[in-house]
């Protein structure tokens, strides 16, 4: 009997802690479309055979209820970065906190030889408010692939902790 008590008094200690983390969830806004000015995005795939390859990127998108969904990318830059193209979309980013989150559903392909096919992934991303800055670091994708580093200012948008 006192195995079920602690066994009760733990999963309601579990419950209240997981309702008081959702409540404390961050969010982002203001609702209604958004971009990003222009950025920088280096990646290591099959089809640069592992080197780092520095291309220029901007979002588009849409915050709704909280989460911004990154409807549509952009890359610049010659060689490489002519070639991808972007997978899964809408990739979703959520607010952790009101400097940390995540981007779900993150992926790409590029047909030449080697080809690639990188993601679905979910990757840790950053958020600076001073600058309204999205980066991440190092982050691995399905595939063989990394997000070496991704760099990009989006000046309409506000995380709220």
């Amino acid at each position: 009997m006192k195995s079920l008590k602690t066994l009760v008094c733990a999963t309601s200690f579990a419950l209240c802690f997981g309702a008081a983390s959702m409540a404390s969830a961050a969010s982002v806004s203001p609702d209604g479309p958004f971009s990003t000015n222009a950025g920088t995005i280096v990646v290591k795939s099959p089809s640069s055979f592992g080197a780092a390859v520095t291309c220029g990127i901007t979002f588009t998108g849409n915050v709704s209820g909280g989460v911004a969904s990154i409807n549509g990318a952009s890359l610049t830059g010659g060689g490489l970065c002519a070639l991808p193209t972007l997978t899964n979309l809408p990739w979703v980013l959520t607010a952790a906190t009101g400097t940390t989150g995540t981007v779900t559903n993150v992926g790409y392909k590029i047909s030449s030889i080697p080809a690639t096919n990188c993601g679905p992934t979910t990757i840790a991303v950053a958020w600076t408010p001073g600058t309204k800055t999205l980066s991440a670091t190092n982050q691995s994708l399905t595939g063989n692939c990394t997000v070496v580093s991704l760099n990009v200012v989006a000046p309409t948008l506000t995380v709220n902790p």
